[in-house]
């Protein structure tokens, strides 16, 4: 069971084969804490998400996940309006970032549970006021921390070292190795084409395989 409403977590989950259900979390995900790092903040939103769904789902193994840009130490969440997210595409702009995806599996059942962060260097290109006034104008930076999608066409706001997926949301490769961990089957649906962003990346091969 999927403990997210982000359209594209939904969309990258059903890489792995079997039926996923889908139990967003309704608990705010609060602020950041006290002398918190972000990857503490990360790790205790996805672990909060998934307890919570834990909470009123049955005999089902709960993913969830929280993803944070982080710019000079500053967790940017999501755009809370337009000028919002115009102020944090401007503060973005040109520069390079940390962007941070806390991942948890938690066995509803037993309670077993492991959580851990994946993160990628993020550069953004020098984008130009009018770009970022059109992206605003589209509706696209709502729901996304730091007000942008990497994957999005055709802002394509940046370059990204590390897991593409992570920035997008999911790290795939992070959950596969968590259920492993576990004890758990995850398979690659066989026919799934990982973004070409992620070529070297251990899900290419492992998709390889299942074909």
């Amino acid at each position: 069971m999927l403990g997210s409403g982000s359209p594209r977590r939904k969309e990258l989950v059903l890489a792995f084969s079997g039926l996923v259900e889908i139990d967003p979390p309704s608990r705010p995900e609060g602020a950041r804490r006290a002398n918190e790092t972000p990857a503490e903040m990360v790790s205790r939103l996805s672990r909060a998400k998934a307890e919570e769904v834990a909470e009123r789902a049955g005999d089902v193994v709960v993913l969830a996940a929280d993803t944070q840009v982080v710019l000079d130490d500053e967790a940017l969440g999501k755009p809370s309006d337009g000028p919002d997210a115009v102020r944090m595409l401007k503060a973005l702009r040109g520069k390079a970032h940390v962007v941070l995806t806390g991942v948890t599996l938690l066995e509803a059942r037993s309670g077993r549970r492991r959580t851990s962060v994946r993160t990628a260097d993020v550069t953004m290109r020098r984008y130009s006021n009018a770009e970022i006034g059109a992206y605003a104008a589209t509706g696209a930076p709502y729901g996304k921390a730091g007000a942008y999608g990497v994957q999005d066409k055709p802002f394509r706001p940046a370059t990204v070292r590390g897991c593409y997926l992570n920035v997008v949301g999911l790290p795939l490769c992070e959950v596969a190795s968590l259920a492993e961990g576990m004890g758990l089957g995850f398979p690659l649906r066989s026919g799934w084409q990982p973004p070409a962003e992620c070529e070297s990346c251990p899900l290419d091969s492992a998709r390889e395989a299942v074909e």
